[in-house]
C-alpha cells in the first residue's frame, strides 16, 4: 500500500496513555482517530472483559487482529492515528500487517508504576491485570516486544497529551 498520509499506530502497556495521546495527535494532524479497543466493544456489543471471560483471550486476540486488518485494508491515503490495545503489538501477525501498511509505530513507554496508578485510578476491570503482581509480570513480558516499534517516547506524569503528540510528530518528521 502506498500511503502518502501518515498512518501512526500507538503501542504500549495499558495505562500508558494511548487513547488520550492518540486523540491529541489526531487533532494536531487533522487525522482520523480509531481506538481499537473501543471498536472491538462496538463491533462485538460486549466489553473486552466480558469477551475474555466468556470466550477466552485467544478469541479476543482473533477479533482484535481481524478488526485491525479490516481498518488497515480500508485505509487509503487519509491520515489516521490508531491506539491499539496493550497486547495488539505482541501478536506477530499484527506487527507484520502494520509493517506491510507502512505504519509508523510509536511505543508510549510509561513506567509500570505510572501505568498501574492509572489503571487503579480508572477503576475499571482489566481482565489481564486483575492485581498488581499479574500486571507487573505482563508488563515485563511485553517490554521487549514494544521495543520493536519505530519510535519510543518516554512517558512521564510531567508530560501532557499535547506535548507527547508534538514529540511524536517531531519523531515522525525526522
Amino acid at each position: 500500500m502506498t500511503n502518502s498520509a501518515p498512518l501512526i499506530v500507538l503501542v504500549g502497556f495499558m495505562g500508558a496513555g494511548k487513547t488520550v495521546v492518540g486523540r491529541a495527535l489526531a487533532a494536531q494532524l487533522g487525522a482520523d482517530f480509531i481506538d481499537l479497543d473501543e471498536l472491538i466493544v462496538e463491533f462485538s456489543g460486549r466489553s473486552i472483559s466480558r469477551i475474555i471471560e466468556e470466550d477466552g483471550e485467544a478469541i479476543f486476540r482473533l477479533i482484535e487482529t481481524d478488526l485491525l486488518a479490516m481498518i488497515l485494508d480500508a485505509t487509503r491515503n487519509e491520515a489516521l492515528v490508531i491506539a491499539t490495545g496493550g497486547g495488539t503489538w505482541t501478536i506477530e501477525r499484527n506487527r507484520l500487517n502494520l509493517c506491510a501498511h507502512n505504519s509508523f509505530t510509536v511505543w508510549l513507554d510509561a513506567g509500570f508504576e505510572l501505568c498501574w496508578q492509572r489503571i487503579v485510578n480508572e477503576g475499571s476491570t482489566r481482565p489481564l491485570a486483575r492485581d498488581e503482581q499479574s500486571a507487573r509480570t505482563l508488563y515485563e513480558a511485553r517490554r521487549e516486544i514494544y521495543q520493536l516499534a519505530t519510535l519510543r517516547i518516554e512517558i512521564t506524569s510531567a508530560l501532557d497529551a499535547e506535548e507527547i503528540a508534538r514529540l511524536i510528530i517531531e519523531g515522525h518528521n525526522r
